[in-house]
């Protein structure tokens, strides 16, 4: 009966317990962690994609035309593909304002999370992807 008593009362395997309860929530921790770093990523590509375009459309001899037939989309299309975005969305918008042209740009993505995703769909959640977005206007140095 000692002996019985003994073992009821004995913290043997405690702590296995309490790693058991803990490990999830350290997971979880790690994972938004990871996630985070990957958005905000993006975010600084995306950020510097646009700063780009609307840099390069206000150079001279250089032309913001919304629509992909001025300089801005292809000077944003290559720093992020040299970043290895995809799947990106750009806007370019010109605008003349007493003498000043304005060009501004605007770029969009999805962003993946790939640890949040999978913990999301196992608790029954929606946290595949997050909407990230920049958006740069900068002003003509040409004299009117």
């Amino acid at each position: 009966m000692n002996s019985l008593r003994r073992r009821l009362r004995s913290e043997r395997g405690a702590e296995i317990i309490e790693l058991a309860m803990v490990t999830p929530l350290l997971l979880i921790l790690l994972g938004a962690i990871v996630d985070f770093g990957f958005v905000f990523r993006s975010w600084e590509v995306v950020t510097n994609a646009s700063r780009e375009g609307a840099r390069v459309g206000v150079l001279p001899d250089y032309s913001c035309t919304p629509g992909g037939g001025g300089d801005v989309e292809p000077r944003v299309n290559q720093y992020l593909s040299s970043a290895g975005v995809t799947g990106a969305t750009i806007e370019v918008q010109e605008s003349t304002t007493g003498g000043l042209t304005t060009c501004s740009v605007r770029v969009s993505m999805f962003q993946q999370l790939p640890s949040l995703g999978v913990f999301g769909q196992f608790f029954g959640g929606n946290f595949t992807s997050v909407f990230v977005a920049a958006s740069s206007s900068m002003r003509s140095e040409d004299q009117p």
